[in-house]
């Protein structure tokens, strides 16, 4: 009888899927207002002043727990990701968290000199 596979791999897997390549790939902007689609920001703030680093935060966080590949291409920066990613990493889930340290060790390295 062949097994279950558990909860959090089947998390993993639906993150590991919408992963971009490489990091370079994430092309989306770095300043100013962005409007997230309701499909993305489906409940309260749909807009975030990227220039604002509370809003910023809240934009990655979002735009990594629910995007798709095109919106995770679409709406996020390398630079700022790898910028953001010490204190990003404690508030996003821990599916997110190890998929995205798995796939680019850019992250984790990011992750280690901040600490």
């Amino acid at each position: 009888m062949a097994s279950q596979p558990r909860p959090s791999d089947l998390r993993r897997a639906k993150f590991v899927r919408r992963l971009p390549a490489a990091l370079s790939e994430l092309a989306g902007p770095k300043h100013g207002p962005v409007r997230l689609p309701l499909h993305l920001a489906w409940s309260g703030l749909t807009t975030f002043d990227l220039d604002r680093p509370r809003l910023r935060m809240s934009y990655y966080r979002i735009v990594l727990a629910e995007g798709q590949h095109d919106d995770l291409v679409q709406y996020l920066d390398q630079d700022l990701l790898v910028g953001l990613w010490p204190t990003l990493r404690t508030l996003v889930s821990r599916d997110v968290r190890e998929v995205w340290e798995s796939a680019f060790g850019e992250l984790t390295d990011s992750a280690r000199a901040a600490a």
